[in-house]
C-alpha cells in the first residue's frame, strides 16, 4: 500500500471496466430509455482486482474531497461491493498512513425491513454522522436518490456523492438537488469508458 501509483490504479480500473463491463449493442435501460451501449459495473466491482481498484480509487476521491467523512454507503445491490471495497481500502491505507480517515460502511434497502428492527439502513448508523453516498453507474440518479432519502431520514448528513461511471443523462442535477447541493463526483464518464473500450479492441 505504501508504493501505490494512484494514477496508474485509476487507469487500470478504467481499462477493466471497459473490458469487463462495457458492451455495444441495442439496449433498454431501467429508466426505459434506449441506448447503443450497456455498462454493468458489477462485473468489475465483484472481480477480485476490479474490486480492489474500485475501493482504492473511490477512497482517494473521498480523502481528497470529503476528508471529514465517517462512513460510506449506498443502495443495495449495485453499491454493495463498492461500499465494502471502499471501507476496506480505508483500513489498509490508514495502517500505513495514521491519521487518515477510517470509513465504516452501510447499505440501504429499497424498502424498510418488514420484520425485526424494521431498518432500511443496515450497518453503520449514527445520528449526525457525515457520510458519502456511492453508486456504480448513474443514469437518471433514481437508485442514488432512494439511498439519499433513506439516509437523510435516518438522521445522517450527506456531504458528498460518488459514482463509478456517470452516463451523463441528467443524474448529476437530480442527485445534487436531492442531496441539498452536496457535490456529486464521478470517477469516470461513459464517454471515458467507451473511448477506453475502443482503444483496447
Amino acid at each position: 500500500m505504501t508504493d501505490r501509483n494512484a494514477a496508474s490504479e485509476k487507469q487500470d480500473l478504467l481499462d477493466l471496466i471497459a473490458t469487463l463491463s462495457f458492451r455495444l449493442g441495442d439496449f433498454t435501460l431501467s429508466s426505459g430509455a434506449k441506448s447503443d451501449y450497456y455498462i454493468d459495473c458489477r462485473i468489475t466491482t465483484l472481480h477480485a482486482e476490479g474490486g480492489r481498484l474500485t475501493g482504492l480509487v473511490l477512497y482517494d476521491l473521498i480523502r481528497e474531497n470529503f476528508p471529514e467523512a465517517e462512513a460510506v454507503g449506498g443502495l443495495t445491490m449495485g453499491a454493495d461491493p463498492v461500499v465494502s471495497n471502499t471501507a476496506s481500502a480505508s483500513a489498509w491505507y490508514a495502517k500505513d498512513h495514521p491519521g487518515h480517515p477510517l470509513l465504516n460502511g452501510f447499505l440501504v434497502r429499497k424498502q424498510p425491513k418488514g420484520h425485526g428492527a424494521g431498518r432500511q439502513v443496515e450497518g453503520f448508523l449514527k445520528q449526525g454522522a457525515k457520510v458519502v453516498i456511492v453508486d456504480d453507474v448513474c443514469t437518471t440518479g433514481g437508485s442514488t436518490i432512494t439511498a439519499i432519502e433513506a439516509v437523510k431520514a435516518a438522521g445522517m448528513e450527506i456531504i458528498g456523492i460518488l459514482c463509478l461511471v456517470d452516463r451523463e443523462q441528467g443524474g448529476r442535477a437530480n442527485i445534487e438537488a436531492a442531496a441539498a447541493g452536496a457535490p456529486f463526483i464521478a470517477a469516470f464518464t461513459a464517454n471515458d469508458v467507451r473511448a477506453a473500450h475502443v482503444a483496447l479492441q
